[in-house]
């Protein structure tokens, strides 16, 4: 079965194996996919194809990520607010089973981190506690210049990518997905997807600077990938969170997108990790 809601204006896609049950209405437990930049709701796609024999699984396109809407930047109230009406319509009064990915790991955590009551498990995908004095304590010089290099890059290109100033904007985006190898379709990647990193560098649209500390209140599994430059989690908060009844930490030999660079070991350890507990 595959249902497409419209909630908040954006289009949420309901898919698993049962039969005769509406999006709204299923007793399934629920996978909600939170996708980061540049990525759609597409990035999903073996994810979907494996988990919805067991799971209902829901994703959607991040606000402003879509490139056939309107560019506009939103804040982080917006989104995370977004994702609760999301996980409200398509769980009812059950609680989601997270699966979060680079930005969907930050606006995701926040969403847990304020409605702990809606959030049955997380799954985060490569980035940890990125937003941490810790983190930044634990990267090398060189990473911590690779960091600002990429980010401030987007930033200036959604700063240049409305009006007449789109082409290049979009050019300067797509050419830091190719340096970065970013798996997802050139053709869905645009400067509209660079506004969290404009937010981030500029305290515009309400800044990140009031996000709670990621203190999950449900069990947590953490998986990341090994082949990378450097990492987005420091090692002291992986092994806390290892520590942690029901959470795990799994390393996987891949690259950022976990889930898409070394699908069947991710599936596979997810799935585990969910039948355990």
């Amino acid at each position: 079965m595959k249902e497409t809601l419209v909630i908040d204006g954006i289009d949420v896609i309901v898919e698993s194996e049962e039969n005769g049950e509406s999006a709204e209405a299923s007793s399934r437990e629920t996978i909600v996919m939170i996708h980061g930049w540049p990525d759609t709701y597409r990035l999903w796609d073996r994810q979907v194809e494996h988990f919805k024999t067991r799971y209902r699984c829901v994703r959607f396109t991040l606000p402003g990520f879509d490139i056939a809407k309107p560019r506009r930047a939103f804040s982080l109230d917006e989104i995370v607010e977004t994702i609760r009406h999301i996980v409200e319509r398509t769980c009812g009064d059950g609680k989601a089973i997270m699966m979060l990915h680079d930005w969907g790991c930050v606006f995701g955590y926040q969403f847990c981190m304020r409605h702990p009551e809606r959030v049955a498990k997380i799954v985060g995908i490569d980035v940890g506690d990125a937003a941490s004095r810790q983190y930044l304590n634990s990267l090398s010089v060189k990473s911590k210049a690779m960091i600002v290099g990429y980010q401030v890059w987007l930033a200036i290109a959604w700063r240049i990518g409305g009006g007449i100033g789109g082409k290049i904007g979009d050019r300067m985006t797509k050419y830091m997905a190719r340096l970065l190898r970013v798996p997802s379709d050139a053709d869905f990647i645009g400067s509209h997807m660079d506004y969290p990193y404009f937010i981030q560098w500029t305290g515009a649209h309400g800044s990140f600077r009031n996000m709670m500390k990621l203190a999950p209140a449900c069990p947590m599994l953490f998986v990341y990938g090994t082949r990378k430059p450097f990492m987005f989690h420091s090692p002291q908060w992986a092994e806390a969170l290892a520590a942690q009844p029901g959470s795990k930490v799994c390393a996987i030999r891949a690259g950022h997108w976990v889930m898409v660079d070394n699908a069947q070991a991710f599936n596979q350890t997810v799935s585990e990790w969910l039948a355990a507990g």
